[in-house]
């Protein structure tokens, strides 16, 4: 499935491949880059909520200040179009648009978006919108867990469809469904920080539903941009050829990629083995309609990836990827490292060839039901290191970043290429690396970023707000996956142990000292 020796693709041959029409975004999310939390009439959220806890966030940031983005959007565009990213995903804070989460929309809320959308439409940057990024009201009950949820997530689309719609190319519902609900309600690591395990599982079909009818507020308000989901998907693969490790990676792949994407692409959600069926089957008896709803026809489908799983039976300790949980050693599963990789500052295995193994799996599972793909979401952390002029290069965050997007391209075209009845109707038109501006990233360290730039090392101290971050994260600055000028016939070799008579000097080649 992989071969062990790291392959690094020359960033900027890299660039200069991609099509002409290909999107080169970036991607952010309200609640971890705006602050200003107590400007206005804006309300607390859960992640606010959340983040606020003692010991939530390793080194006690909060929501409160972050990025600044808030204050600091212009430069922050400015920084975008030096980049050369045509397009800009970002995500709406909803008590910031609507306090306490019902009513109109607030004046003050409308009047920072209108600002923040004229920017990046005045720089020739293309806005896409998630509607809900993991965030949502303090005050809806039970949160995801209640149906009435999804409801005023959809009554919240059509407002801002609205009032917006005239500057967004591209709308996503909602942000990674999964790690809500496996990070924030089974887990308890991410918000709202509710340790449930499988009794977690209503959240995914309330988010589904959510999506289903904030899908069909925006195509009622007629809005002219594309609408599409993101989910994270994660190739899922048993630790050793027992039967036992088979079966839960069966349910991981299950719990973690397909209950999110069958729904939403088939209409149904997946069959399940019997041994499997009593801890799933609050997702077999679902109202009548809702299906039909949760499968509305898309223009685009959002993939992030960031790494493989690998799953043994038995329980273990309480580590997850995304930080400490104790509910994780109470699963009849575990998860097992890749130490034949490659690790990022998160810990996370750098395997750009399992981003190939993702796109092929939902190009086989999903056929001609699947829309084109944006990859809404690709990055890694790793440690700043300030060379001797003062700046962070960055070698790590630009190789990961060349080397996954040129996976990722690969992948397509060859599919294209060799004309797979799996792939019609859809292929890759775009990527989102995450973050462009510093964030806070969950439980862990708020200055290991996942960006798509260099920073400069030094923050910058002239925010007045209080709190544990009151200094705010360091500035974008120096870019260094730039422009993507047109380029000629892009033929790329490789993919699925699938080799092709292809001339060698048609290779995207490798940077020197790596083959």
């Amino acid at each position: 499935m992989h071969n062990d020796t790291p392959v690094h693709r020359d960033p900027l041959v890299t660039a200069q491949a991609l099509p002409p029409s290909f999107i080169l975004g970036t991607a952010t999310a309200s609640a971890q880059v705006e602050g200003a939390t107590r400007i206005g009439r804006r309300t607390p959220s859960v992640w606010d909520r959340f983040a606020a806890e003692p010991g939530r966030i390793l080194d006690g940031s909060t929501t409160a200040v972050t990025a600044d983005h808030y204050h600091r959007y212009e430069e922050d565009v400015r920084a975008m179009k030096e980049l050369g990213t045509d397009a800009y995903r970002l995500s709406l804070g909803w008590t910031r648009l609507q306090p306490e989460g019902t009513g109109p929309l607030d004046a003050g809320g409308v009047d920072f978006y209108d600002r923040l959308f004229d920017e990046p439409c005045q720089a020739g940057i293309s806005p896409f919108v998630t509607l809900s990024h993991w965030d949502i009201p303090v005050q809806y009950e039970g949160g995801w867990l209640s149906r009435d949820t999804a409801k005023r997530l959809g009554d919240f689309a059509g407002l801002v469809a609205q009032r917006f719609a005239d500057r967004v190319d591209g709308w996503i519902t909602i942000n990674e469904p999964a790690t809500v609900t496996l990070n924030g309600y089974a887990l308890g690591i991410h918000a709202p920080g509710v340790p449930l395990l499988f009794d977690s599982l209503p959240t995914v079909h309330n988010q589904l539903l959510g999506h289903g009818l904030a899908a069909q507020a925006l195509r009622a308000a007629g809005v002219p941009g594309q609408i599409g989901i993101t989910n994270v998907h994660t190739p899922v693969v048993p630790a050793s050829d027992s039967s036992e490790d088979a079966a839960m990676a069966q349910l991981f792949d299950i719990v973690h990629n397909r209950v999110f994407a069958d729904p939403v692409l088939l209409g149904h959600y997946p069959e399940v083995p019997d041994y499997l069926g009593v801890i799933l089957d609050v997702l077999t008896d679902v109202p009548a309609g809702d299906l039909e709803i949760i499968s509305t026809p898309l223009d685009f489908y959002g993939l992030n990836y960031y790494m493989p799983t690998r799953v043994a039976a038995g329980s273990g300790s309480g580590t997850s990827p995304d930080g400490e949980a104790e509910a994780m050693a109470a699963l009849p599963f575990r998860l097992e490292a890749f130490p034949e990789y490659p690790t990022t500052g998160f810990g996370w295995p750098v395997a750009p060839e399992f981003f190939a193994v993702a796109l092929k799996e939902v190009h086989e599972r999903y056929g001609d039901r699947l829309p084109p793909i944006y990859i809404t979401e690709n990055g890694a952390s790793f440690a700043d290191e300030v060379g001797e002029d003062g700046k962070v290069h960055d070698a790590q965050r630009t190789a990961y970043l060349a080397d996954h997007l040129g996976t990722a391209l690969a992948t397509s075209l060859l599919k294209r290429l060799l004309h797979d009845d799996s792939a019609v109707g859809s292929h890759l038109i775009g990527f989102f690396p995450t973050q462009c501006l510093p964030e806070i990233e969950g439980v862990l360290r708020c200055e290991v970023g996942a960006g798509c730039a260099r920073f400069l090392h030094h923050p910058r101290g002239d925010v007045g707000e209080d709190g544990p971050n009151s200094t705010p994260s360091p500035r974008l600055r120096d870019v260094e996956f730039a422009n993507h000028p047109p380029a000629g016939p892009f033929i790329p070799v490789g993919g699925f142990g699938i080799d092709l008579e292809v001339d060698e000097s048609d290779r995207l080649p490798v940077l020197e000292g790596h083959e």
